[in-house]
């Protein structure tokens, strides 16, 4: 079975989970990068994250390299802003809906409030499924680390 995570970071939370199940998975790791950086510190970082999340914005990547027809199960991995979809990965899911449609689809969510139910709710309607191979939600499993979060990160590879 061949794997792709396929994520965006900001402040690294999500990278560090996505290579921490890439290295259990031996999956490729795919990291999307906005042509005009988020701001990552202070009210900016909230105010114009959340905004841009809530209006759905799908801001222009970076150039990057994925061959949907190469990899059996996706994994989408994003933080959690305002209870939405991660802009950067709205736009690759913009993009590739139609190519995922017969992928098996797994999902990293790394949050420091709540909101990651909904934003699951939001990825199952966009991309029109029920459920997804996995699911798995983290508090800062890089700037606050617990023994909890790698127990999960095993359980998540396990369930593949």
């Amino acid at each position: 079975m061949n794997t792709a995570i396929v994520y965006y970071s900001l402040n690294g939370n999500t990278k560090f989970a996505a290579s921490r199940i890439a290295e259990k998975l031996n999956a490729d790791l795919i990291e999307l990068h906005p042509k005009k950086a988020y701001h990552d510190k202070g009210f900016k970082k909230f105010y114009f994250g959340g905004k841009s999340a809530v209006m759905g914005e799908k801001p222009e990547l970076m150039p990057y390299e994925f061959n949907a027809d190469k990899y059996d199960t996706i994994i989408l991995g994003m933080p959690v802003w305002a209870s939405c979809i991660t802009p950067p990965l709205r736009t690759f899911l913009e993009e590739y809906k139609d190519l995922l449609k017969n992928k098996e689809i797994a999902v990293i969510l790394c949050q420091s409030g709540s909101g990651a139910n909904k934003v699951l709710e939001k990825l199952k309607k966009l991309l029109g499924r029920e459920s997804f191979k996995a699911e798995l939600v983290l508090i800062d499993p890089k700037t606050n680390p617990k023994d909890e979060n790698e127990l999960k990160i095993n359980k998540f590879c396990i369930e593949f």
